[in-house]
């Protein structure tokens, strides 16, 4: 009797673990995911691409350019009604080494704005690990608090889980223990592998217009050094950001008023016309996408890609397995397919190193039979940290920049991604300045000594081990990455 009363319950037990698992990776997506804008013609000026870069000379000696956080706060500064910051990390680790405090300069910019203009709207939405999901104070983000700026920590329970086996487990037993500080209770909660991974700034640019920058730059100290891209962009498609981000701040408890943030619609702008005007150098187009509408979009431009035309990315890392059959399909059609990779050496985060880039990168060189060209961005102890894609042929540029890696965590719909993509003439400026960047990493164009890339053969893994252990994390959704 005990032994079947035993398994009974062991029964139950594994029933209720599975559908948990089910409904958490399946359940309807909060507000403000999975969000596609209208696409909107705006004047070529009122795109920005941006890069940074981080590299070193014969000597050792770093060779550092950076526009992302310039930028930033030029745009806090410039705001006179309206900020809103949606960051995974602000501040600095204990003990972290900085090329550049950005997190102080940025919260400095933000409480000097406050002060001088009372009437300014500053709105902060943030991942958990900021403070330890509650187990520790961030100094940065009570000084934000502190000067009256309002702070919001993204409810993670409310995305679906990557992590399924185990997240199932941690919602049915564990995900009420928090714990002091230095308690396992906040490493318990990151092993859910999920996070608000957007990295954006959406503000009024004071003259009653918007202006967003969505990127992959991380205000954090221990980032300052990384490689990051990104886009400053105007038009429709910043208040579909906008709406989106008080969409997350409101399923995360923060009662605020949105409408009081929202500005009016204005003159309507050439958003999705029956007949767009076509593409000049003084025009581009841009749409905002977030989470799985980023992954469909990119595919469908991959798909629609033929034989002379070209893909150019340059990725942090590069694991989802749609993309990589998308990849391999457009190389065999005579599309020419070359990927600037992280070597995933200097890992920071829960996975192995080397892991997913080197043997993904290995097998997509393998089945292309060489036709697709990979480098690596030679890092020293920093990281590539770029998520930038160009899909391009003799007469159109089509680029897609922002937060979202090339992952399933971050393009099926479980961590909260934004890009932005633009549609531009391939003599437009923007064209020819992030074709510039792409081909001056990808060929070492720059002084002499200073090695941006290097061949593929240098972080080549053709290991089967590390192919399917990779494989096998990425399924299970078991991995930082």
């Amino acid at each position: 009797m005990r032994r079947r009363l035993g398994r009974g319950a062991a029964g139950l037990a594994l029933a209720a673990w599975l559908a948990v698992a089910a409904w958490q990776t399946h359940k309807p997506l909060p507000p403000g995911m999975h969000v596609a804008s209208p696409v909107c013609t705006v004047a070529a000026s009122d795109v920005a691409f941006l890069g940074d870069t981080t590299a070193a000379d014969a000597y050792g000696r770093a060779i550092v350019s950076q526009q992302i956080l310039d930028e930033t706060l030029r745009l806090v500064r410039a705001a006179r009604r309206l900020v809103v910051l949606d960051y995974e990390r602000i501040g600095a680790a204990p003990g972290a080494t900085a090329q550049r405090h950005g997190a102080a300069e940025l919260i400095e910019a933000l409480i000097a704005q406050q002060r001088a203009l009372p009437q300014l709207h500053v709105l902060v939405i943030t991942d958990p690990v900021n403070e330890r999901y509650g187990t520790r104070a961030s100094p940065e983000l009570e000084r934000l608090r502190a000067a009256g700026i309002e702070v919001v920590r993204v409810a993670l329970p409310r995305l679906r889980d990557p992590n399924f086996l185990y997240s199932s487990l941690w919602r049915l037993t564990l995900h009420w223990w928090g714990g002091p500080p230095g308690a396992p209770g906040a490493l318990l909660q990151e092993l859910n592998f999920k996070a608000d991974h957007r990295k954006l700034l959406v503000a009024d640019d004071g003259a009653g217009g918007l202006v967003g920058l969505v990127g992959s730059l991380t205000p954090a100290d221990e980032q300052s050094a990384w490689s990051n891209t990104a886009l400053r962009f105007a038009g429709g498609a910043v208040r579909t950001l906008l709406a989106s981000e008080l969409a997350v701040a409101r399923f995360s408890g923060w009662q605020g008023a949105a409408a009081a943030l929202l500005p009016p619609a204005g003159a309507p702008s050439a958003c999705d016309a029956e007949a767009p005007p076509a593409l000049t150098a003084a025009s581009v187009r841009v749409q905002l996408l977030t989470e799985g509408a980023i992954r469909r979009e990119l595919l469908e431009q991959l798909h629609a890609a033929v034989a002379g035309e070209n893909v150019d990315a340059a990725l942090f890392r590069l694991a989802d397995r749609g993309l990589i059959e998308a990849l391999l399909d457009a190389s065999r059609r005579g599309v020419r397919v070359r990927l600037i990779l992280d070597p995933s050496e200097d890992a920071t985060t829960l996975a192995p190193s080397g892991l997913p880039n080197q043997p993904l990168a290995s097998e997509l060189v393998a089945r292309s039979s060489g036709r697709l060209k990979v480098r690596w961005y030679r890092t020293h102890g920093e990281r590539f940290h770029s998520a930038l894609a160009l899909v391009y042929g003799s007469e159109r540029l089509w680029l897609l920049a922002g937060s979202a890696n090339f992952t399933r965590r971050s393009l099926e719909d479980y961590n909260l991604e934004a890009d932005a993509a633009v549609t531009a003439s391939l003599a437009a400026p923007l064209s020819q300045e992030a074709l510039g960047y792409f081909e001056t990493l990808w060929s070492n164009r720059a002084p002499l000594g200073v090695e941006y890339t290097a061949d593929f053969a240098a972080f080549a893994d053709p290991s089967q081990a590390d192919y399917w252990l990779c494989r096998l994390l990425e399924g299970a959704g078991a991995a930082a990455f």
